[in-house]
């Protein structure tokens, strides 16, 4: 028969036990298993994964913020930091919402890419309706860049410089800049951005990312740049593509070929996928939207001089398309409620798989 000593021996050692168990389950419950996102495999590759962002969004819209630092690690502003938004009135310069963006990147590691300082679009109307002389508008065109460049010198580093030059026809764009100062602009744009920033990567940006007309008048604007000693760094293919009629993975593949010789690199800056005019079903629409974003990705990291991956928008609720279409789109790879889509899916897969050449 035990003794009374040794009951309260066995109460000790159970209790001991008890304890034990207890501190186990609570340190395993307090090992955090790291959460796999699109951000955490890209910057495991070293690799720039990002998105446009919605300045109005990220600020009056919690879940939106949450989302974008948690997924990825390049920001590029989706009109923030554009003409019309910068320099309102003649020497007046706003950048309120561009430093908000800023902020925000600065506060979660994230790189900015400047999205841009001369484009045929979103001028103010001191511009578009002002009747200058060629001095004049070059005046104006260096006091801009050199204005917004060196606004975020030391915080936003890369820089599409000169937007969607060329027309569809391969030509140069007639646009208020070409018609005043001719084609020299461009060259000049460079070398402004450089000298306000001499460390920013400067890049050429426009929608000519397969083979044809375009992408050739690009490639030769771009060529006879490099051939000028023009501070030019890379090429941004935007990559605004539809489920309908497919880019060609094969005549991308060829135009980054040709870009790199050159000297230059590549980043795929602005891609969304619309599904809109497709008669499949919705199932196979999102699944045909999905190849396309695991085609493209795939094919970056193929190729070493693709450093960057973005999207135009990363959720459905704040996408462009259906404004400028006309018509319902999801063009995006999370849905209206923040939900993932099989386009989310297939680029986790991408950065989990692919290799890095």
């Amino acid at each position: 028969m035990p003794t009374k000593y040794n009951l309260q021996l066995v109460l000790i050692v159970l209790c001991l036990v008890c304890i034990t168990a207890c501190n186990v389950v609570q340190t395993q419950s307090s090992k955090i298993t790291p959460i796999v996102t699109l951000r955490s495999l890209a910057q495991a590759r070293h690799f720039m994964f990002g998105t446009a962002v919605n300045v109005d969004a990220l600020q009056h819209d919690k879940q939106y913020a949450t989302v974008l630092g948690r997924e990825f690690n390049t920001v590029t502003p989706e009109n923030a930091m554009k003409f019309d938004a910068t320099n309102p009135q003649p020497g007046v310069f706003t950048f309120a919402q561009g430093d908000a963006l800023v902020a925000f990147a600065r506060a979660h590691n994230m790189q900015v890419r400047g999205h841009n300082l001369i484009w045929h679009r979103a001028l103010p109307d001191w511009i578009t309706h002002g009747t200058f002389s060629r001095t004049q508008l070059l005046a104006i065109m260096k006091e801009h860049i050199t204005t917004v460049v060196a606004h975020y010198r030391g915080q936003v580093n890369i820089w599409d410089v000169v937007n969607e030059a060329i027309d569809t026809n391969g030509t140069l764009r007639k646009s208020l800049w070409e018609k005043i100062i001719g084609p020299e602009y461009l060259d000049l744009a460079f070398r402004w951005a450089h000298e306000a920033n001499p460390q920013a990567h400067l890049f050429y940006n426009d929608y000519a990312e397969g083979l044809g007309v375009k992408s050739d008048g690009v490639y030769q604007l771009v060529k006879g740049m490099v051939q000028r000693g023009v501070p030019i760094y890379g090429v941004g293919l935007q990559m605004h593509s539809t489920i309908v009629s497919p880019p060609s993975m094969a005549d991308i593949t060829a135009n980054v070929q040709r870009l790199a010789a050159l000297g230059l690199k590549v980043a795929i800056t602005e891609m969304d996928v619309q599904m809109q005019k497709d008669p499949r079903p919705p199932a196979q629409r999102l699944q045909a939207q999905a190849q396309l974003y695991h085609d493209v990705l795939a094919l970056c990291l193929s190729l070493s001089p693709c450093e960057a991956f973005v999207m135009w928008g990363f959720t459905d609720r704040y996408t462009w398309i259906p404004s400028a279409t006309g018509n319902a789109d999801e063009p995006l790879i999370f849905d209206e409620d923040y939900h993932p889509k099989p386009a989310y899916q297939v680029l986790l897969q991408v950065l989990m798989t692919s290799k890095r050449t």
